[in-house]
């Protein structure tokens, strides 16, 4: 069944995308909800119509998004967690600690445009922010345990330092 989305949903299209969804997905769900529409033959010519005028909207949309990518740019994040001995975190590092992470560098992005695996263990990860179907960000994540230094490639007497400024800034 040809849908012709009506909103960005994340892992199917985005907005004003013509995509093909099982028919029980269509009818069930995207009509009901007004997440889509039918992609007959007059919504297809009224869509191409559509975006022929905001053409010039659309493009100030894609530039806005790339500002937004660009304060993201240099952005690496560093979560503790509470972690095991076997270095398993106790719960999970997930969206939701990422995006507060990025409210205390002072960067506000919604939840809902970020995707990542939900982190389990200490490491390295990456946090991909989707701004714009054509503006994707990845934000590297390094997650650490709380009462071990931060991964840093400077001495260890130095780290606990770094992290006592980071803690009265906050």
């Amino acid at each position: 069944m040809e849908i012709i989305l009506k909103e960005d949903i994340l892992g199917l299209g985005y907005k004003n995308d013509i995509v093909n969804v099982k028919s029980g997905y269509g009818r069930n769900y995207l009509i009901p909800t007004g997440k889509g529409i039918i992609a007959s033959e007059s919504a297809k010519k009224v869509l191409a119509e559509n975006l022929r005028q905001q053409a010039h909207k659309l493009a100030a949309l894609k530039l806005e998004a790339e500002k937004k990518a660009e304060a993201l740019k240099d952005v690496s994040l560093e979560i503790s967690a509470k972690v095991s001995a076997k270095g398993v975190t106790y719960g999970s590092v997930n969206v939701s600690s990422v995006v507060d992470a990025l409210k205390a560098k002072g960067i506000d992005v919604d939840r809902k445009i970020i995707t990542m695996k939900d982190i389990k263990t200490v490491g390295e990860y990456v946090a991909t922010v989707h701004f714009h179907k054509e503006v994707v960000v990845e934000i590297p994540v390094t997650v650490f345990a709380e009462n071990a230094s931060k991964p840093a490639a400077a001495p260890a007497k130095e780290a606990p330092k770094a992290e006592v400024v980071e803690e009265s800034a906050e």
